[in-house]
């Protein structure tokens, strides 16, 4: 499994929440395109936004790549912001599936 992980900082919660909403519909229109298995954005409370995606390829992480860097050329034109990124794979991941466990008697 493939990764990339993007951090971002920037200067308040509210710049991080718009942009957050911005990245997020982006994304959700990648999903199909590159082949992503898991898309994971998440807010801190020093303006801290970070985003973690899965593919199964290497074909696939760069496709979306590619398309990604569009949707942040048009946030450099809109934020001011430092950024980390980087692309790995997978070591160890776990994630417990949503299920209900329980039976109904009628």
């Amino acid at each position: 499994m493939f990764a990339k992980i993007f951090n971002f900082k920037f200067n308040g919660v509210a710049e991080a929440k718009v942009a957050a909403s911005f990245i997020s519909d982006a994304f959700g229109k990648l999903i199909v395109d590159s082949n992503m298995r898991s898309l994971n954005i998440s807010i801190g409370k020093c303006g801290s936004l970070s985003i973690q995606t899965k593919f199964e390829s290497s074909d696939d992480l760069k496709r979306f790549e590619a398309k990604a860097a569009e949707v942040f050329a048009d946030l450099k034109q809109t934020f001011v912001y430092k950024e980390d990124n980087y692309a790995g794979v997978y070591i160890f991941n776990y994630e417990a599936e949503a299920i209900k466990a329980e039976v109904a008697a009628s």
